[in-house]
């Protein structure tokens, strides 16, 4: 696929991007973000130029209805039907047009937002064609779908079957006979999961996803070089990504079987209720007239992908869904990638969110501020007792605060002045505690308080505030069980000095994102 327009290939330099190229053995999609008839218009020109016509599985990669999406321009539909007509005449075996999924998906929407607004697009795409006098049967023949494939793979296998069975019979209700019903899926490896930090991981990402497009029945896949987002590749990332699809289609043979997951209860039933719920969505979108007039008239579009969008990001704030890399396991100390950066995509319509990059502005936050100071935001961890009572927890911490560039800096051993001191030699204003219940119990009230005393000005615990209770006999806490509270809260008190003995927790569950923000916020990070 050949992007043209504003950040990649200018119209005139197609042809000679596509010097080598056997215009009628090779299938040459374009994309455009910007000029999409243009970039249309320059293939077929390269075409008559060359004197031969483009072969089979060529795409012009028109779809007014995503372009408006993006831009929020309206719907310009206005010379698509002509150039239909032109490729089939000229150009058997080519489509003009593509529903372009992904735009969807990288505005944060949903599996089922993703298939639902595909269908949607292609009904519209029919409706234009018919306006252009195409008959269903010919108009279905021109029409290719572009959908995102994610790590998550049986989703993305089932998101890509479901697409097959709504659309042959959105096509039988329109008299396609039953062998024109097919919906031809062009995945691309999602833009949306790619991370800027730890950028190799992205290989992984991008080998599920390719994998799941495959075994999901995708007729072409676009691998995304796992260091798309710092900006245009090398040549090392683009061969990676190149062999991605190669080792998998010539040594894994995964193109070798028909619907591989076919018979699987799990990927029957999750392609089921895919297709469900995205109907529901498509009979939304049709109440409102039709999806061009959904995104020109209506927030329908923008409140569906927004509403999915917000439940995305409280997932990846909770690390319920985490980002291998960024969000969990993050590298520290990594040398970042140097590429030549890509210009901005355009916008005013539709977002574009990484599902990273709210991690990432924290790091970012921490990495100005190393340079400025010379050492990145610091945290005292006091691992109270031996490895094996505080290893556990320290590691989750330390974990945690790297996901923002924060080094945790461990002080071990149950002499409550030794932590002390190196609240004073870090001049950091928080430690965490990090530790067993039983350490916590025994050591933890006198090592709190020796912090405090040093000048930390938020002391919290890694674990649940009850644990700092003394046990009784039984092993039970003196304290009742109560539910966590806020990570910025006084919950429990100090009975030598009737202040907090700690101010929160750091757990499992808790909106990690939220907590680092204020957390470098008190270590006077900038913004």
């Amino acid at each position: 696929m050949d992007q043209v327009g504003r950040g990649a290939v200018a119209p005139d330099d197609l042809g000679r991007l596509l010097a080598g190229v056997e215009l009628d053995l090779a299938p040459v999609v374009v994309s455009s973000e910007d000029d999409q008839q243009a970039s249309a218009r320059a293939l077929l020109a390269v075409s008559t130029e060359r004197g031969v016509p483009l072969a089979p599985g060529s795409n012009l990669g028109l779809d007014p209805l995503a372009l408006a999406a993006v831009t929020e321009r309206p719907v310009e539909d206005a010379g698509v039907g002509e150039l239909a007509r032109h490729v089939l005449a000229d150009h058997p075996g080519v489509r003009a047009l593509t529903v372009d999924a992904t735009a969807y998906h990288d505005a944060g929407g949903a599996d089922v937002d993703e298939l639902g607004l595909a269908i949607a697009g292609g009904i519209a795409h029919l409706r234009l064609l018919d306006a252009a006098g195409v008959d269903p049967t010919t108009a279905a023949d021109q029409i290719d779908f572009r959908v995102s494939a994610s790590a998550d793979q049986f989703l993305t296998i089932a998101r890509l079957r479901a697409l097959r069975v709504l659309w042959s019979r959105v096509l039988q209700e329109c008299g396609v006979p039953a062998p024109r019903r097919g919906a031809r899926q062009h995945a691309v490896t999602s833009w949306r999961m790619l991370t800027r930090d730890d950028p190799w991981v992205n290989m992984l990402r991008a080998t599920t996803a390719t994998f799941a497009a495959a075994v999901g029945g995708a007729e072409a896949v676009t691998v995304l070089p796992f260091d798309h987002v710092h900006g245009y590749p090398d040549a090392f990332s683009r061969r990676v990504a190149r062999n991605t699809q190669v080792i998998l289609a010539e040594e894994a043979g995964i193109g070798r079987v028909t619907d591989p997951a076919g018979g699987s209860g799990y990927v029957e039933s999750l392609t089921d209720d895919l297709a469900a719920r995205a109907w529901e969505l498509v009979q939304r979108v049709e109440a409102e007239g039709g999806l061009a007039r959904a995104l020109d008239g209506s927030s329908l579009v923008a409140d569906v992908l927004a509403a999915s969008s917000a439940e995305r990001a409280r997932r990846i704030a909770d690390r319920s869904a985490p980002i291998t890399g960024v969000s969990s396991f993050p590298a520290v100390d990594e040398a970042p990638l140097e590429r030549v950066p890509r210009p901005e995509p355009v916008s005013g319509g539709l977002p574009r969110v990484r599902d990273a990059a709210v991690f990432e502005a924290l790091r970012d936050r921490s990495r100005t501020h190393a340079e400025q100071h010379g050492t990145p935001p610091q945290v005292v961890l006091a691992g109270i007792g031996a490895r094996r009572d505080f290893g556990a927890r320290e590691t989750f911490t330390a974990s945690l605060l790297a996901a923002a560039g924060i080094r945790g800096v461990l002080v071990e051993g149950t002499d409550a002045e030794v932590f002390a001191a190196a609240v004073r030699d870090t001049g950091s204003p928080v430690a965490i505690l990090t530790s067993s219940a039983d350490r916590y119990a025994e050591h933890g009230p006198a090592v709190a308080r020796a912090l405090r005393d040093a000048g930390a000005t938020q002391v919290l615990l890694a674990g649940a505030e009850r644990e700092l209770a003394p046990r009784r006999a039984d092993g039970d806490s003196d304290l009742a069980p109560a539910p966590a509270p806020d990570p910025h809260g006084r919950a429990t008190p100090d009975a030598d000095t009737d202040g907090p003995l700690v101010d929160g927790t750091v757990h499992a569950g808790m909106d990690v994102v939220a907590f680092l923000d204020a957390l470098l916020d008190t270590l006077k990070v900038a913004r």
